[in-house]
């Protein structure tokens, strides 16, 4: 019994055997059996394009594959990834066949597999997930171009240089060489791989389900076979005369740099690819898997561990697959059951399906795998890189890799991406206008002692005695800068003129500085913190008897805190806000969105949306409930300001969030019928649609992007959002502006304990969880 299990009475012992019309389950799911049998159609054919892009042994693609499936998908802590050779590894191995030949590539793969089982032991996993993105994409990237330069040859009918430049050299010769047949199935291979995806229509849908790899091959396969062209087609020797690991031979420099490479590439491809099948896994519709969030620590040594055995063996460098995972996630797979049985398919292909695997032509393989190449340059990427303003890292990544090398592309780029960073953070912008005799002095980007000259020089131009705004616009500002301008500020005003700071100062963090009044705390600093402002109320004295004159004393507490509070807003807000709430008195509110939630005072809305005056328009009731319009008892409050918001204030959108622990949602599952008619109790009936839709089997009930509701309150309350978002699209002004195009509905959650927010997706069936940076995966931000 496990420790945690409540005890119980002892039951009598069961008959022998099932009992009548009992039907035995099978141990793996239907769905992890799907799913393995899509993820080895994909497998296959890559695998065996892979080692022949490499130059290995074509067996040792096999010998990779099913090393990932059985031993990473074992041991690996994403349960969901599928390992076995990847085209990220593709131009490092082929590299060290070249320098060392093969046996030795196999013991460094040994080796470097022993390398990722020492970091995983250090629980260094995450420390990965620290290269910029833009360095992995750009090395990505320069190993794709890589790829496709090289297999270009083998379409062509030729045969690859072991370098990018000798391969460009080389083209305009084979373009001049051509071998029909080579290309006639490449061209065969892309056509498929290109029109296979977009048939149309429901028989499109059906032939969909297989794998576009394998009927592009299966398809050049079928061709060759019957027109008779005399093609170079897949060679496995027998198994009894592969090829395993040797003792490396060569310069021990080069051999630990050989190490290095292939321990970095396989480790970040492979951790990052089970960040991703944790942010695909989380927006999955359907059942949820009983798999949660990945254990990079421990998906770093079931890696190091495949890539063991697969070194041992004989087999290529294993990493995590993102097309064979991406597929493996798509076809429901369930538990890490998928994985491992297309381990075993690939072994029983290995040693079953000989003879049809060598009527394959390698120039099918080649087309195959530089569509791969092809498909590493992404533009998603591209377009990603671009918008974060990396494209020098991007590009300096992938031309080094492309010329230098993947380990002296990597370096390349992380030494550009840091300086880049240097750049940013030393980059200040410091400009200096008079406008209708006020002097605006503005500040964009970090405040440090690099600026502190420019900062002086133009502080100084300000005349004495005139009005002067210093607008910040950043988010740091150092000792040094703080004192300059601390220093300025008090002898402008010594000298009759005024000056006022502005913009973002209540936000910029000051390195070593603190606040000269009893409490200036920074906005939503811990409640903690801010309670230590000030001194705590005297205790009650003891021998008090009477609630009277404790109840007395209480609310004399509880006024003189309000008064401080008051106090302080007055001394220390006030001022900073005055400019902005004049504006708003003058201009009226245009609030671009109704945010309608539970009065629960955890609840702060202006905290967890980091909004302003002016920004919601809040409306707040116990239970965040919408009551249906026409509803017998119902409530007009809510539908009043509804349509104050759409129709009058013309609000953009309309949020309903719901929070973990809301008494509302314990009260209804608590709630007995026939009970006291009181007031909570009748406002609470509005709630009883979300209490069906929960207890409704035939509908999917939502749920947290990588986890299942902690209980029956809290998938209670995720319902709840989703049903009063069903009661807010029944209410007519909201109907008509949806029908317009001028309104969209969020649902939201906030986990108070956690303080994390999730955003519901356009499912309507699973809350995505918001990043620090604000972004989070599109399909969970986009309007329901």
């Amino acid at each position: 019994m496990s420790a945690c299990a409540p005890p119980h009475p002892q039951q009598p012992p069961l008959p022998h055997g099932p009992p009548p019309g009992h039907r035995r389950q099978f141990p793996v799911a239907g769905a992890d059996l799907s799913a393995s049998l899509t993820v080895f159609l994909i497998a296959l054919p890559l695998s065996l394009g892979i080692a022949l892009a490499t130059g290995a042994p074509l067996q040792a693609g096999l010998v990779a594959a099913a090393a990932g499936g059985l031993v990473a998908g074992r041991l690996g802590g994403c349960p969901l990834q599928v390992s076995g050779p990847a085209a990220g590894l593709t131009v490092v191995t082929a590299d060290l066949i070249h320098r060392y030949g093969w046996r030795t590539t196999c013991g460094i793969t040994v080796l470097a597999g022993l390398a990722q089982l020492g970091l995983g032991c250090l629980r260094v996993a995450r420390g990965a997930l620290a290269v910029s993105p833009a360095v992995v994409h750009g090395m990505l990237a320069g190993i794709g171009i890589t790829i496709a330069v090289a297999q270009l040859h083998i379409v062509l009918g030729g045969s690859p240089d072991s370098s990018v430049l000798a391969n460009l050299r080389a083209l305009p010769a084979q373009l001049a060489a051509l071998h029909p047949g080579a290309v006639s199935m490449s061209a065969l291979t892309l056509a498929l791989l290109l029109v296979w995806p977009r048939l149309p229509g429901r028989p499109g849908r059906l032939l969909r389900s297989v794998p576009a790899g394998l009927v592009a091959v299966a398809g050049a396969t079928a061709t060759a076979a019957l027109t008779g062209l005399a093609l170079p087609r897949v060679d496995l020797p027998s198994w009894r005369s592969h090829a395993l690991a040797g003792l490396p031979e060569g310069p021990a420099l080069g051999l630990a740099a050989a190490v290095l490479t292939t321990t970095l590439v396989c480790s970040v491809q492979s951790l990052l690819g089970a960040v991703a099948v944790d942010r695909l896994l989380g927006s999955r519709p359907g059942p949820v898997p009983r798999v949660g969030r990945s254990d990079l620590d421990r998906e770093l040594l079931g890696q190091g561990a495949a890539n063991i055995v697969s070194g041992a063996l004989g087999g290529l460098p294993v990493a995590g697959v993102a097309v064979r995972s991406t597929a493996n996630v798509n076809s429901g797979a369930l538990s890490r059951n998928s994985a491992m049985l297309h381990g075993v398919l690939v072994v029983v292909a290995a040693l079953l399906m000989v003879p049809i695997l060598e009527e394959i032509p390698l120039a099918s393989l080649a087309a195959l795998v530089m569509a791969v190449g092809i498909q590493m340059v992404s533009l998603h990427h591209i377009r990603t890189v671009t918008r974060h303003r990396e494209v020098p890292v991007y590009a300096a990544t992938a031309l080094g890799v492309v010329l230098l090398g993947v380990l002296q592309g990597v370096s390349l780029g992380v030494a550009m991406a840091v300086a880049l960073a240097l750049h940013r953070l030393a980059r200040t912008r410091i400009t200096h206008a008079e406008k209708e005799g006020v002097h605006h002095v503005r500040i964009r980007g970090q405040l440090t002692f690099l600026a502190v000259p420019r900062l002086s020089r133009t502080l100084h131009l300000v005349p004495q005695g005139a009005h002067a705004v210093v607008e910040l616009d950043g988010s740091f500002m150092d000792h040094a800068a703080y004192e300059s301008l601390q220093d300025w500020q008090s002898a402008h005003t010594a000298r009759g003129g005024t000056a006022e700071l502005s913009g973002r100062r209540g936000g910029i963090r000051t390195a070593g500085t603190r606040p000269s009044t009893p409490c200036r705390c920074l906005p939503w600093t811990p409640w903690r913190t801010h309670r230590s402002c000030f001194p705590e109320p005297a205790a009650a004295p003891a021998g008090r008897e009477t609630d009277r004159e404790g109840g007395q004393e209480a609310g004399q507490e509880a006024g003189q805190e309000l008064a401080r509070g008051i106090g302080s807003f007055q001394r220390n807000t006030a001022p900073l806000v005055r400019e902005e709430l004049a504006r708003l008195a003058r201009e009226g509110q245009r609030p671009a969105q109704l945010f309608l939630t539970c009065a629960d005072s955890r609840l702060v809305t202006s905290m967890i949306t980091a909004s302003g005056p002016g920004d919601l328009f809040v409306v707040r009731n116990v239970g965040n409930l919408v009551p249906a319009p026409g509803e017998e008892h119902g409530d007009d409050s809510v539908a009043a300001a509804v349509e104050y918001a759409v129709d009058v204030l013309k609000v953009r959108s309309i949020t309903v969030c719901g929070h973990s622990g809301c008494g509302a949602m314990q009260a209804l599952l608590a709630a007995e019928p026939g009970g006291a008619a009181t007031p909570l109790s009748r406002w609470l009936r509005h709630g009883l649609p979300s209490l069906e839709r929960m207890a409704d089997v035939r509908r999917a009930r939502p749920r947290l992007a990588g986890r299942a509701p902690a209980g029956a309150v809290e998938q209670l309350c995720l319902t709840n959002v989703v049903q009063q978002l069903e009661h807010l699209r029944a209410h007519a002004p909201v109907a008509r502006a949806l029908a317009a195009g001028t309104l969209e509905l969020h649902g939201m959650y906030f986990h108070v304990g956690e303080a994390q927010a999730y955003l519901l997706g356009r499912t309507g069936k699973v809350f995505g969880d918001v990043r620090e940076d604000g972004s989070a995966a599109d399909e969970l931000c986009s309007p329901v």
